[in-house]
């Protein structure tokens, strides 16, 4: 699982980093577009989460020809409604950026990167729900192969694409989305010659209507909720890079690197996200509350131990890193006050993601989801904005971690009630049966 999130999170780590070489008018336009492209991958996490919680129900029933069809509708069904997505970005790509704040200046390159970029996401949507179809099938190493195979081809095309080679022009920021499209594209390929063809784990053939609604009515009942629960994040980004925008495009260029960076300093925190739910539904079902307790504290401990010494990393490392990606002594110096002060709330954060995960894990869905709203929406964003207003930038990124600190606290305690309520009801039953 890390592998294959390190490989997905390195296209745009890797973008950012090449681009953030053209200068800073370039790197801020790219960090504009992270709202909204995550808001696309989001759907494309959401729906693959749907198809493999659905279709690894029915291998494990042993029903492989209904496994099938349900992977051959959520393939369907992924590629459509992404593809309904795109196009709509692609119609408002003015007026989205404007509202977060780009100037006209970021909105040539910001259309330069987004016209490519959108149905690179289109062709992202089969290799990420062709991956969870391997994955309930059993198969956890070639979906990494395949995201690392991909980020690979991305790392070598980027500098060619963007900065030219030989007989290729220099494309600049465009050259960064096409690099992506190619890689992605190239996984399409692969991912489905695999499932029909190889493993045959698709049917070889488009589904009927009837048969489309029925395995998209199953998949989507998982799937949208969690895409929801994923296009939070982005949304509240979005609301802060607007925020951020107000300070400069030296700002917006760290805002922007600062969140690439998040991603892999917080990989450990995901991939225990999705390693900690499958024990605690199995635990949750055996009637071991006990076992359910002892595991979520034992990640809680864990993620915040392992986030210090992250922090403490990047700490250190912060003005080697500034260096690299920023051009501009202003830029370097807002990178590195960022490292300084954000990376600190990484564990907090993580204490909520797992708490999160893990209401899902005992069929708490709308308690994970109200502590998604209430993590962004009454903590992060508010407080945060505040920060901004008392203290500039340097008040924005510490507020930030106040309310990681709160929202953690309040999510420890509402988990904790919960684990009391279960262990009252699991007694109260044994007392029963007993009687």
């Amino acid at each position: 699982m890390i592998l294959g999130m390190v490989m997905l999170m390195t296209f745009g780590l890797v973008d950012t980093f090449f681009v953030s070489l053209l200068g800073t008018e370039e790197l801020a336009a790219i960090s504009f577009t992270f709202p909204v492209t995550f808001t696309l991958i989001s759907l494309n996490i959401g729906l693959g989460i749907g198809a493999s919680a659905t279709i690894g129900r029915y291998f494990g029933a042993g029903q492989a020809h209904l496994a099938k069809e349900f992977a051959t509708g959520a393939l369907m069904l992924s590629f459509l409604l992404v593809g309904i997505l795109a196009v709509l970005g692609y119609l408002t790509i003015g007026p989205i950026f404007r509202l977060i704040g780009a100037s006209p200046q970021q909105l040539v390159l910001i259309h330069d990167y987004m016209e490519v970029w959108y149905l690179a996401g289109v062709m992202l949507a089969l290799p990420m729900v062709g991956n969870s179809v391997l994955r309930a099938s059993g198969d956890t190493r070639t979906p990494s192969i395949i995201m690392a195979a991909g980020g690979l081809i991305n790392a070598i095309l980027d500098p060619i694409l963007i900065f030219g080679w030989g007989p290729v022009p220099a494309l600049g920021i465009q050259g960064a989305a096409i690099a992506t499209l190619i890689a992605w594209t190239s996984g399409c390929l692969y991912i489905l010659y695999l499932l029909v063809v190889r493993r045959g784990l698709v049917l070889p053939r488009l589904l009927n209507l009837s048969e489309f609604i029925m395995t998209s009515r199953a998949v989507l009942r998982i799937g949208l909720p969690a895409a929801g629960a994923n296009m939070l994040t982005p949304i509240a980004n979005g609301v802060l890079t607007a925020v951020v925008a107000t300070y400069g495009a030296e700002a917006v260029a760290t805002w922007g690197v600062g969140n690439r960076l998040e991603s892999i300093a917080s990989i450990v925190i995901l991939a225990l996200s999705m390693s900690l739910p499958p024990f605690i539904s199995q635990n949750f079902g055996a009637g071991r509350i006990d076992r359910v307790k002892e595991s979520y504290l034992l990640c809680i401990r864990f993620v915040l131990i392992w986030q210090l010494l992250v922090f403490v990393l990047l700490w250190i490392a912060s003005p080697l890193i500034a260096m690299a990606f920023a051009e501009e002594q202003e830029v370097a110096e807002l990178i590195q006050l960022f490292l300084m002060i954000v990376p600190l709330g990484y564990g907090l954060q993580g204490v909520i993601i797992l708490t999160n995960s893990s209401f899902n894990a005992m069929h708490r869905p709308m308690s994970a989801l109200s502590l998604s709203i209430v993590r962004l929406f009454i903590f992060f964003v508010p407080v945060s904005y505040l920060g901004s207003l008392l203290y500039d930038l340097t008040g924005l990124f510490v507020a930030g971690v106040v309310a990681n600190l709160m929202t953690a606290g309040l999510a420890f305690i509402w988990f904790r009630r919960l684990l009391k309520e279960e262990d009252y009801l699991q007694a109260q039953t044994t007392q029963g049966v007993t009687g």
